[in-house]
């Protein structure tokens, strides 16, 4: 039985994120979800996923979990960089948006997607989990920005650069070595394009150099789903001091992560990962950038095990309450649990509806031909009986 003193701070914790949302970056259940039932059709039907026996969240943790919104990531994997564009990735990717879909209209009473900062903070207040969701790497768009802007359609919200390899966009934090040393042109012409139809830049997973020149770039605030920060934990995937630095100038967000192997502590090398060190973490990234630019990003179902204190969704209350213990003022954890990714996320909005206001210019795909030339002079020679074709139409048609 816990002490008093201890059941005392976790009411404060529940209560706290009664009051407040606690909206987490990413968590991989979908792909759990995947895996699990692979190959078995009607998975809503059977409804099997509500409880099941593996990983770190179902739809009956989610409901003790505290969570008022979920970013769920709609992952595949990335093939090898050699199979570009990844076509039978985008596939896998509308059908795990269909999958996430699926489990939110199969439980209508807990959850509702939301679109929109304004409708995360609605749907909170009818006592419902908001979802959105994210894109782990961009070979989930196959190569074409056409794919981006209807992924953002389907209510894809953040969309990382690349994931454990390389791709035509970005390098990674964990390839062998640097293909484009940080962002490619296409890379770069990505990120305006996102900024335009204001869909959220993640970070987590890129390389140092590749972070540096897009915080040099977007014009939008960018976030990192999923990291730590490397000077307590030195691992590829955190992020340095610098790079934080440069996060706060861009009024970004970095949110905290529960992966073991990077929200431990270096100098604490007989001490496990823990709710404890993730805490460091979100203080440490506070000192850094200040309240304002941090956020929590599980990544639960995407690890075998969480830190101690952390191992699935239910334990949200046990973070929070470590967060009460270490005196860290109300309103500073307000912010970490959801408040700064609000904000984020409506900048970001807000500048994607100035760039329509603008007339900004759309990043098309380069579109194959359709036509035969019999075909086109049938039409030109059509249109000409009909008067519409001019020597400048018919040098454009």
């Amino acid at each position: 039985m816990e002490p008093v003193e201890e059941q005392d701070v976790l009411q404060q914790a529940r209560q706290l994120l009664r009051e407040a949302p606690l909206i987490d970056g990413h968590n991989d259940f979908a792909y759990i979800l995947r895996g699990w039932f692979a190959g078995t059709p009607q998975i809503q039907e059977q409804g099997r996923y509500r409880s099941i026996p593996i990983g770190q969240t179902d739809v009956e943790r989610v409901k003790k979990s505290g969570l008022g919104g979920q970013f769920w990531s709609a992952f595949v994997p990335a093939p090898p960089e050699e199979h570009e564009p990844h076509l039978r990735a985008f596939l896998h990717t509308v059908q795990q948006i269909d999958l996430i879909a699926q489990v939110i209209d199969s439980a209508p009473d807990t959850f509702e997607f939301a679109y929109s900062a304004k409708s995360i903070t609605r749907i909170f207040g009818t006592g419902k989990i908001a979802c959105l969701v994210g894109i782990e790497g961009l070979h989930q768009i196959g190569g074409s920005m056409a794919a981006l802007r209807q992924l953002h359609r389907l209510g894809v919200r953040y969309a990382t650069l690349c994931h454990d390899t390389n791709n035509e966009f970005a390098d990674s934090a964990t390839a062998q070595r640097a293909r484009h040393g940080g962002l490619s042109p296409r890379g770069s012409q990505a990120i305006r394009e996102m900024n335009r139809i204001g869909m959220m830049i993640d970070l987590s997973h890129t390389s140092d150099d590749c972070q540096r020149q897009v915080l040099a770039l977007s014009q939008s605030p960018v976030i990192f789903s999923h990291s730590s920060c490397y000077a307590l934990r030195a691992h590829p995937r955190n992020v340095s001091d610098d790079v934080l630095a440069l996060l706060k100038k861009n009024n970004g967000l970095i949110m905290i992560t529960f992966l073991r192997e990077l929200s431990g502590i270096d100098e604490l090398s007989s001490q496990t990962a823990s709710c404890s060190t993730v805490v460091d973490h979100i203080e440490y990234a506070a000192r850094c950038t200040g309240w304002e630019h941090v956020g929590v990003g599980s990544d639960f179902d995407g690890m075998l095990e969480g830190p101690t204190g952390l191992d699935d969704v239910t334990a949200f209350p046990c973070l929070i309450a470590e967060m009460l213990r270490r005196d860290i003022s109300r309103d500073q954890m307000q912010m970490v649990m959801g408040g700064n990714l609000l904000r984020v996320l409506k900048d970001v909005e807000d500048h994607a509806t100035r760039q329509r206001n603008d007339g900004a210019s759309v990043l098309q795909d380069t579109v194959l031909p359709v036509w035969t030339e019999a075909q086109r002079e049938m039409l030109l020679a059509k249109g000409a009986e009909r008067g519409l074709v001019t020597s400048d139409t018919s040098q454009t048609v």
